[in-house]
């Protein structure tokens, strides 16, 4: 009986990674709910997880997929690619209104471009810090600071290895998280009172799950605004960070990639 599931599971591979990952998003959902009153958002708890059992398989299958490397979660392999990834990057762009944007002004509007470099700078001078020369390894974990999605975005247009793409995926999950937690800790002290607020505060930090996390756990009526400069911020990202950004970085590092 086993051996039947087995083969089913394997042959239907995308679909069993869709179950999968939508079992690991439920429960990542459940356990932020019990555990932290909803402050740590469930999609920061399944990041987290799934870079765990990205790292079990691993060790499990020695090979360099992570679950991938398991013939019954083969499908996340394919789930997990740059066109999945890029569809829904695409797919969450289309769900803002840019209407709305126009309507928070210009420093809404600039403060999303502010957030990407400012957050781009901080990464790359810890790569920097932790001794990393290599212009496209640097701008991909800078690009990893402004969201886990840029990092990807990045280090796959300037072809480096996986090992510092997963680097900049958890330097984003860290922000996201302490995004998250910090949020209503702060939002009396900086003004995180209205939707003006919250849209120029999404725009900096960029993160749209933790702005939204935090957000929520702050006034849950300014999650709309902070999550749709947010999502503006990931794709400023990932059209300035594998180009000016990275031209910049190599200027001034001086190498060829």
């Amino acid at each position: 009986m086993i051996d039947v599931i087995t083969e089913v599971l394997e042959k239907s591979s995308l679909i069993t990674a869709f179950a999968f990952v939508g079992l690991l998003v439920w429960l990542s959902y459940r356990v932020s709910d019990k555990l932290s009153n909803g402050r740590i958002h469930g999609s920061a708890i399944a990041i987290a997880l799934g870079l765990v059992l990205a790292w079990i398989g691993g060790l499990v299958a020695g090979g360099s997929m992570g679950l991938a490397d398991i013939s019954i979660f083969a499908g996340i392999g394919i789930m997990g690619g740059a066109m999945f990834r890029d569809f829904a990057i695409v797919a969450t762009a289309f769900g803002a209104d840019a209407a709305a944007l126009r309507e928070a002004g210009w420093i809404a509007a600039l403060s999303v471009v502010i957030g990407v470099v400012l957050s781009f700078v901080v990464g790359a001078i810890v790569a920097v810090a932790f001794g990393y020369t290599d212009a496209a390894e640097i701008s991909t974990i800078g690009a990893g600071a402004a969201t886990y999605i840029v990092g990807p975005v990045t280090g796959t247009a300037l072809g480096v290895d996986s090992a510092v793409i997963a680097l900049s995926v958890a330097a984003g999950l860290t922000k996201s998280v302490l995004v998250m937690i910090g949020t209503p800790l702060v939002a009396g002290r900086i003004g995180l009172t209205t939707p003006h607020a919250a849209m120029i505060y999404g725009g900096l930090m960029g993160t749209t799950s933790g702005v939204a996390g935090g957000l929520a756990a702050t006034d849950p009526k300014l999650v709309p605004y902070g999550a749709m400069t947010a999502t503006f911020y990931t794709g400023v990202g990932c059209l300035l960070a594998p180009s000016i950004l990275y031209l910049v970085v190599r200027m001034i590092i001086g190498t060829e990639t």
